[in-house]
């Protein structure tokens, strides 16, 4: 379930949905330091939520994704989560809870929750797991009206993130994976290794092999970049 996708480059408002003062304020904050994504409020409540919910549609500015605590002082999350669909509100829900109960989080997914983040987490993790909700989204976008079976599979699997799959090439960090994948999205144009190794402060070489991972991943695109003498350099650009 998502809600109106305008382009990859649209900016995705969010909606922190958290009763805990200190939390709520921390994921105000690492909301507000992922690129692309913009805090549209923050509700301590169930009812606040749906308050923030309605007003931001009907000023047009609605929201695209909840970051919903389950814990609420006035009810469950869920329950939250059913009353949203039932008004007709289609932004996607990623559930960040301490819940790790089995028959919770089978509920979670049941009602549409398309990620879940458990608590205490780092801002690493938080930003991982936007990136994968930002890598599906711009799939989401750049898709035509009717989609193909590889399509479909290619979308969902982006809901996976790199560094999340089952196991990364040998000498491989998650965290490199993230900086890499992250400076690559965050790029106005194709990038060569050099410049991303720049950016996120490591070598070409080290750099180059994050982005031939992302490339035979099917999340980047590789071509040759011509014009400056010698033999054409590789530039990569982050798929949309």
């Amino acid at each position: 379930m998502t809600g109106p996708v305008t382009g990859p480059a649209a900016e995705v408002r969010v909606l922190v949905v958290e009763d805990e003062a200190r939390a709520a304020e921390a994921h105000t904050a690492y909301v507000g330091r992922v690129p692309g994504f913009a805090v549209a409020g923050t509700a301590r409540s169930a009812g606040d939520a749906a308050r923030l919910l309605e007003q931001a549609r009907t000023e047009g500015r609605p929201v695209d994704l909840v970051l919903l605590d389950l814990h609420l002082p006035d009810g469950h999350g869920l329950g939250l989560l059913q009353r949203m669909r039932a008004s007709g509100h289609l932004c996607d829900v990623i559930a960040v809870t301490s819940a790790r109960d089995t028959e919770v989080v089978r509920h979670a997914v049941a009602q549409g929750v398309v990620l879940y983040l458990l608590k205490p987490f780092t801002f690493p993790t938080f930003r991982a797991k936007l990136e994968q909700y930002a890598a599906y989204r711009d799939r989401l976008a750049a898709s035509s009206a009717e989609m193909a079976q590889d399509e479909v599979d290619r979308m969902l699997g982006s809901l996976r993130s790199p560094a999340a799959a089952t196991v990364l090439p040998k000498g491989m960090s998650a965290e490199t994976l993230r900086e890499v994948t992250a400076a690559l999205r965050d790029a106005e144009s194709p990038r060569s290794a050099s410049e991303v190794a720049e950016a996120v402060g490591a070598s070409r070489v080290t750099v180059r092999r994050y982005l031939e991972h992302l490339a035979d991943s099917e999340l980047a695109e590789r071509q040759p970049r011509y014009g400056r003498g010698g033999r054409p350099e590789l530039e990569y650009r982050w798929r949309r």
